[in-house]
């Protein structure tokens, strides 16, 4: 009797493994967010994925759920309080506050970033505990071409995959002049609702932070809050006007949403959202804004800022929507199948050869007979298995197959690698 073994092992609740072949469209979605970003002035970063605890609880704010409900946090041994960061933002601005990257003369220092991020929630499609995303952030600039800059950008990733039913929701938060006016007025029209302890907790710390509760019997009770948009002080709303202006100019298709507050409390002035409505509740495919006072609260000097995040895993849902299949490499173009010893060397240094050329290229490992390598190869996807016995090798000459059609010819050993390249052209 075979016994199977099975790992005792799976992977954590609300995690997943990205495996190929989905691995390869999470690859190009990364690529295809960023590629805009690598031609618009913007330089990669890399940041630890655990930060200092206060580094969030200061940047995100302590009334939000990602602090209060969703971090991840470990004491290690030497005392230190850590959390495993749950977003990019004030990460990359601690990066640059902490290398002096305002002081080089380069004002606004442009960053761009992928990887993963972790926060504990129940999890469903779309909402993961470990999550991938790309971003980007433009620090120590305040001007509204920079915030059409990076909408227009991230719009232009989304089509450059073919993406067209998704929607950009946009406003503004105003700033510290006019916001406090709109914050006292919101919280007096929150105090006369039917609303449970925590959340009456909540008006009380950022009365903006209930505007984006999820719930139905809350949203309800909303529909005659006052709007941000009717307090805005004359210098945010000539600010948010040249925003949609720019972007209008630019092509890009927007909607005005007044109730837009997004879920974290560093926002300033331009917000907004990419929301795709094939995804159902988890519609966000991600979002971004102005946090004009993100570096003051994490100790560094006033540096206005503007940024985006883009989920992944959440962009790979939106073209699964929309039945996009992406056009994708071929992982392998020729595969080798070696008949005897000398046929493997040989056979082997070849595939060497071309995959130096360019050419995605793979071997049948482990000694298999014809039919075993054959069959790897049907599997590999190759376009062409390049098959050879003693025969062929006494000769100089090596079988080239095309698998599609099922043709196979005779190609020189010294010409293999240029009739393979022609063959792909």
């Amino acid at each position: 009797m075979t016994r199977i073994h099975v790992s005792t092992f799976k992977a954590p609740k609300g995690t997943y493994d990205l495996l190929p072949s989905n691995s390869a469209t999470y690859l190009a979605v990364r690529d295809a967010i960023a590629a805009p970003l690598r031609t618009s002035g913007y330089g990669y970063v890399e940041t630890p994925g655990f930060e200092d605890v206060n580094l969030f609880a200061r940047g995100v704010g302590e009334s939000t759920d990602i602090v209060t409900k969703e971090m991840y946090t470990l004491t290690t041994k030497g005392g230190d309080e850590l959390a495993l960061r749950p977003e990019g933002t004030a990460s990359v601005l601690r990066a640059a506050l902490e290398a002096n990257l305002h002081k080089q003369g380069n004002l606004p220092v442009k960053l761009w970033y992928s990887g993963s991020y972790y926060r504990y929630e129940r999890p469903q499609k779309g909402r993961y505990r470990h999550f991938s995303q790309v971003g980007a952030e433009a620090i120590g600039a305040e001007d509204p071409a920079l915030d059409a800059e990076l909408i227009i950008l991230a719009d232009q990733a989304y089509r450059s995959l073919g993406l067209r039913d998704f929607r950009i929701l946009l406003n503004s938060l105003g700033d510290k002049e006019c916001r406090p006016v709109y914050r006292e007025a919101l919280q007096t029209f929150l105090r006369g609702l039917d609303l449970d302890e925590d959340t009456l907790r909540r008006a009380e710390i950022n009365p903006l932070r209930v505007l984006d509760d999820k719930r139905e019997s809350v949203q309800n009770q909303l529909t005659d809050a006052p709007l941000l948009r009717d307090y805005l002080c004359d210098a945010c709303k000539a600010y948010h006007e040249e925003v949609r202006a720019l972007i209008t100019t630019a092509g890009v298709v927007f909607e005005d949403d007044p109730k837009l507050v997004r879920g974290l409390d560093y926002y300033t002035r331009t917000t907004f959202e990419f929301v795709h409505d094939g995804l159902g509740s988890q519609s966000a495919v991600g979002g971004g804004g102005r946090y004009d006072g993100l570096s003051e609260m994490i100790g560094g000097p006033a540096l206005p800022s503007v940024g985006w995040a883009l989920g992944v895993d959440r962009t790979v849902l939106a073209l699964e929507a929309e039945g996009i299949t992406l056009d994708l490499p071929a992982a392998t173009s020729v595969f080798a199948v070696a008949l005897g010893e000398e046929a493997r060397r040989v056979l082997f240094g070849k595939i060497t050869e071309l995959r130096r050329a360019g050419v995605a290229a793979d071997f049948s490992f482990g000694g298999k007979g014809l039919k075993g390598a054959m069959k790897d190869a049907n599997r590999s996807g190759a376009r062409f298995a390049l098959v050879a016995g003693e025969r062929d090798l006494a000769e100089g000459m090596v079988q080239l197959k095309d698998m599609e059609s099922g043709e196979q010819q005779a190609v020189a050993l010294d010409e293999l690698v240029d009739a393979v390249k022609a063959k792909l052209a």
